[in-house]
């Protein structure tokens, strides 16, 4: 895959990093001089320009990818690089970095995003989902189609256990896409039997997450007020 990486500061680089084990193609598009190390990610084609001049986007081809991840200290500057890529570029799939929490509603379809990252939602969620077993946690928003991806860890009692996936009453708009088992990373199939302890993760919309709760005979919201016990 291919994919165009705003902004070479610490985290533009060290996500082009992860990319370029994994396989993909990378370049880092990154405006002050100063920061341009090819040596430090060898594997990336790197490209002085301003990410929110479209002219420099034309000249660095980013029509040719298949990702932009807007990745800049600049919430303003992540914002434009998203909708250039998305409206001028037709870029398959936009990811920007959310600096300011308060600037979080912002960063939707309207301006190009299909995901927005917030490092501190993320970390609150990450200690939630570490904490919380039996309701489900939000991991990620995903801004095309407002759904979200969530997690939740069954309790070691749960009803569900020796039921197989297919016997789960899920609402019309989520689906269960991975369950994690001790140390295993399982795609689940209608026959595969759930297990106490079992964590999955759901893609799913804000409308039907009681719905959901439910269908894995889960509390209501106000019963996990507290951390796991």
């Amino acid at each position: 895959m291919r994919i165009a990486i705003a902004g070479a500061g610490a985290v533009g680089r060290a996500i082009a990093g992860e990319l370029l084990v994994s396989g993909h193609s990378v370049m880092l598009i990154e405006r002050k001089a100063t920061a341009i190390d090819p040596d430090a990610i060898p594997g990336a084609r790197w490209v002085h320009a301003d990410a929110c001049e479209l002219g420099r986007l034309e000249e660095a081809e980013l029509q040719n990818v298949d990702v932009m991840i807007a990745a800049t200290g600049d919430d303003k500057a992540n914002l434009v690089a998203s909708l250039l890529a998305k409206i001028e570029f037709a870029v398959q799939r936009v990811v920007a970095r959310v600096n300011d929490p308060r600037n979080e509603w912002l960063f939707d379809e309207s301006w190009g995003v299909d995901v927005a990252v917030s490092t501190p939602q993320m970390l609150a969620s990450l200690v939630e989902e570490a904490v919380t077993v039996g309701d489900l946690v939000r991991l990620m928003t995903l801004r095309q189609g407002n759904a979200n991806l969530v997690e939740v860890t069954l309790p070691d009692d749960t009803p569900l256990a020796g039921k197989p996936v297919r016997r789960i009453p899920l609402p019309r708009d989520a689906a269960l896409v991975t369950i994690l088992r001790g140390g295993r990373v399982i795609v689940p199939e209608p026959d595969d039997p759930l297990e106490g302890s079992d964590e999955l993760l759901f893609v799913t919309t804000d409308s039907v997450e009681d719905a959901l709760r439910q269908a894995l005979g889960l509390g209501s919201p106000e019963e996990y007020g507290s951390p796991a016990r």
